[in-house]
């Protein structure tokens, strides 16, 4: 009998051993998983935005040839511009608290659709009531998408939310920066129509296809991984008890206003340079050498999305408050300064420089420290931007330049997020 148990008891050890080895290689591979997947998170919500952003800052390029068609003259198609910025704004809360209720998947989702379908009725139209729809559901969709990107990285990066609010926030400018040439070499090749078509269903396509790996994050993935460097809540606030903290009113003011001097910076900054006779003196500057206002331009397109991803990186480690008063306080230091030295080519175009670069933070710094005063669980309802600092008006009533990119890509029709 003893000689018979032996066997089993070998079997038994053997079977241990083989569920512990297993145990231990599945709770290795879902280590591995877990470490990934909000970076995965990440990618997919920088390809989003990357792939939202022509209608708003390419859309410029399309007048032209709109008008030389159909002749509706050109005050007329930006009106399109004007509707597009308002849904794109003004439906982005009530769109966030779709994305924190039913998941972000279903939201871009729903928001590719609509991106690709305006593009498409955009190559159609010939009403400028079709145009106008058109930029009406092209606003509803980037809206969709750019919210729930925003807020969807906040939950998944909850250590380093600075940092992720700015990359998702840079991709909307950069997208623009990478396709612009494409653009314009299909409109001077196919016109206008196949231009908008062609795009619209890539695009369309691939903000699909990114939306399919977006997702909440698990209970698990979702536990608090609290920065030890900043005071983060451990209380998930719902949106109504967020209207009634002070705290965010007084964030919200402060938004404003520095989003305010921004787009007054950016609105004037042509102005300003005619006015001191500078705009075409050629400036040479670490190798290159361009006419002041151009270089001033590209440079603070460039200036301000890094601005992003950097101080939203630098907030994380610093905290939000002290990044916010040394970045503001540099952007008022800039303003003056431009004012009084701007007369200057090469001072203006630095100058200016350090203004949009001090500028972009606040779309990585502030939606990071809603999160943090007001938790995670609603973090898309809570931290997109008041539509209040969108610039929405007709090209007839704005120069060219009063509005141009959050980024890094050519002088566009509008500061948008």
């Amino acid at each position: 009998m003893p000689s018979a148990s032996r066997p089993d008891r070998s079997a038994s050890s053997l079977g241990d051993t083989s569920t512990v080895a297993g145990a231990v290689a599945t709770s290795s591979v879902q280590t591995s998983t877990s470490t990934l997947a909000p970076w995965i998170q990440l990618v997919a919500g920088v390809i989003c935005m990357a792939m939202i952003a022509n209608l708003q800052y390419g859309w410029t390029i399309f007048i032209a040839p709109i008008d030389a068609k159909h002749h509706w003259g050109k005050a007329a198609i930006q009106v399109t511009f004007t509707l597009f910025i308002l849904l794109e704004t003004w439906l982005v809360p009530f769109e966030a608290y779709l994305a924190d209720r039913f998941g972000p998947r279903l939201l871009v989702l729903v928001g590719g659709v609509l991106i690709g379908f305006s593009w498409m009725l955009f190559s159609w139209a010939n009403t400028l009531t079709v145009l106008y729809v058109g930029g009406m559901i092209g606003g509803v969709g980037t809206g969709l998408v750019y919210g729930t990107c925003i807020g969807n990285a906040l939950k998944w990066f909850q250590a380093r939310r600075g940092l992720a609010a700015g990359v998702t926030a840079a991709g909307f400018g950069a997208g623009a920066a990478l396709t612009v040439l494409p653009l314009m070499h299909s409109l001077s090749a196919n016109g206008y129509e196949a231009t908008f078509f062609r795009f619209g269903l890539l695009q369309g396509i691939v903000v699909l296809l990114a939306a399919l790996a977006l997702k909440k994050p698990s209970g698990r993935a979702a536990a608090r991984r609290k920065n030890p460097r900043l005071p983060q809540t451990k209380a998930d606030r719902t949106p109504f008890e967020t209207l009634r903290s002070g705290v965010f009113w007084l964030m919200y003011f402060d938004f404003v206003l520095v989003a305010a001097s921004g787009l007054m910076a950016t609105a004037q900054l042509a102005p300003i340079a005619n006015g001191f006779g500078i705009a075409t003196t050629p400036v040479s500057l670490l190798g290159f050498t361009a006419p002041a206002l151009l270089f001033a331009l590209s440079l603070n397109n460039l200036m301000n999305g890094l601005s992003r991803p950097l101080f939203g990186w630098v907030s994380d480690w610093l905290g939000r408050e002290m990044t916010m008063f040394l970045t503001f306080l540099a952007e008022g230091v800039g303003i003056l300064y431009l004012d009084r030295y701007g007369s200057n080519p090469v001072d203006f175009v630095i100058l200016a420089g350090l203004v949009f670069f001090a500028w972009g933070n606040i779309f990585s710094i502030f939606p990071a420290l809603t999160s943090d005063h007001f938790g995670n669980k609603y973090a898309t309802t809570k931290s997109t931007p008041p539509p209040t600092t969108r610039c929405s008006i007709p090209r007839k009533a704005a120069p060219r330049s009063s509005c141009p990119s959050a980024a890094s890509s050519p002088p566009g029709p509008e500061v948008g997020t």
